[in-house]
């Protein structure tokens, strides 16, 4: 599939020759020209149709309020849009403004891809941003993206679950790890037999918040090197064995059967049949609608310990600045209009995630959600009130974590390895990934 373009679209990207990033430079990218008169940038995302038609409505509003500076936008769906983008940036045609997520800020930002960020502070005011939310974009001492929205880690409830177990939802402000587990049992043995207290809860991303919570510290350092000691992930492992033996969570071909489903609605919450789970907030609208049961946002277990949250707010998206722009003014403004300003949430709304400026949250409340978009909102809401801004952006080569985890479950689930041997397997397995 090319790149789907509107009219005031160059094209499809340049499918130019790979060469390494740091190559491309044109120079000169970071200097601000002043005022810029009239010039053109162009800006990518990845997404649907209908995504395209909401960013060319707030594209179309920005241009009206920055006369002199025309957008030509351009898009492609996501299993696409990364290699284009590298084939872009390799061949010295990357746009002006940028979506990323995950890990490719890193990337990209450590090969010299990206703009710091604090070279178009006169017009990009990050200031307005919430700081947790900011250091998804933060690594290697700077600044190099803007998240578009976010949501967060968290654990999720079905209150209808509790009630017909007739068990107390659990408060959030003050659980611990073996609560949850023992919680899980007494649901499991309170309801029918194809009904679970527990979800597995085993992920990357779940495993990344407890080795905060019991260490001070996730995954990775800021250096980028792995952080996990070898003795949590055991205890990880020892916990989510425990929850299993004792029948809180589903069994052990259960668990591996459903690791293969990826959408919200097919797991064991989405289909009612489970208690508690963890997963991102997100998910929540697909889960109340493919259960039709009342699930709702919580905190994690053992949340509120020595360490702080292990809770933080992701970018669903990041807006980043190509190094090589010829035009860094106009490109930071693009920006600073789409995260900051109530012309551009009239149009984007929460499709890039609940907001991560505080102003734009209250303009959009004021407005009137959906129920399940106001539930994920003031979830997003409370959170921001305590996460610390502790994110790190994984490392390259950091994206194979989720399949070790994932491997490493289905060996101590089916008893091949003992939680000692995964936990010195993971930190074995992610040290080679990421060196």
């Amino acid at each position: 599939m090319g790149i789907v373009t509107n009219a005031r679209s160059l094209g499809v990207l340049t499918l130019a020759g790979l060469v390494a990033l740091a190559g491309c430079s044109r120079g000169g990218a970071a200097e601000s020209t002043g005022d810029e008169g009239d010039v053109t940038i162009r800006f990518s995302w990845w997404g649907n149709d209908e995504r395209a038609d909401i960013t060319n409505a707030a594209v179309d509003a920005f241009e009206e309020a920055t006369p002199g500076i025309v957008v030509e936008t351009e898009f492609i769906d996501f299993n696409s849009y990364f290699d284009r983008i590298a084939t872009a940036t390799a061949g010295g045609d990357a746009p002006d403004v940028i979506t990323m997520g995950g890990a490719y800020p890193r990337e990209y930002g450590d090969r010299g891809a990206l703009l710091d960020l604090a070279e178009v502070s006169q017009w990009l005011d990050l200031s307005v941003i919430d700081e947790s939310a900011l250091a998804n974009g933060y690594f290697s001492q700077t600044q190099y993206g803007v998240p578009t929205g976010a949501n967060t880690f968290g654990a999720i409830l079905n209150t209808d679950v509790f009630a017909e177990a007739g068990v107390p939802l659990p408060d959030d402000e003050s659980w611990t790890w073996q609560e949850y587990v023992d919680l899980a049992v007494q649901l499991s043995a309170a309801t029918d037999a194809d009904t679970y207290g527990a979800e597995d809860p085993t992920a990357a991303d779940m495993l990344d918040a407890y080795l905060y919570q019991r260490t001070g510290q996730g995954l990775y350092t800021e250096e980028g090197a792995l952080a996990a000691p070898a003795e949590t992930v055991t205890d990880w492992f020892a916990l989510t064995t425990e929850l299993r033996v004792n029948g809180g969570s589903p069994s052990a071909s259960l668990t591996s059967e459903l690791s293969t489903q990826t959408a919200p609605e097919q797991s064991l919450l989405g289909q009612g049949r489970a208690a508690i789970g963890v997963g991102w907030s997100n998910s929540i609208g697909a889960l109340r609608d493919a259960s039709g049961d009342d699930i709702v946002l919580a905190r994690l277990p053992g949340d509120t310990g020595e360490h702080g949250s292990g809770m933080w707010l992701q970018a669903s998206q990041l807006y980043t600045v190509s190094s090589t722009t010829e035009h860094p003014e106009a490109a930071a403004r693009l920006v600073d209009f789409l995260v900051s300003t109530t012309e551009a949430a009239e149009h984007i709304g929460t499709d890039r995630g609940i907001p991560s400026n505080p102003e734009i949250r209250e303009f959009l409340a004021g407005e009137g959600l959906e129920e399940n978009t106001q539930i994920e909102f003031d979830f997003i809401e409370r959170v921001s009130g305590f996460v610390d801004g502790h994110f790190v952006i994984g490392p390259t080569g950091s994206t194979e974590t989720a399949l070790i985890v994932d491997r490493l479950n289905d060996q101590v689930l089916f008893e091949q390895l003992t939680p000692e041997q995964a936990g010195q397997q993971f930190v074995d397995d992610v040290t080679e990934a990421i060196s």
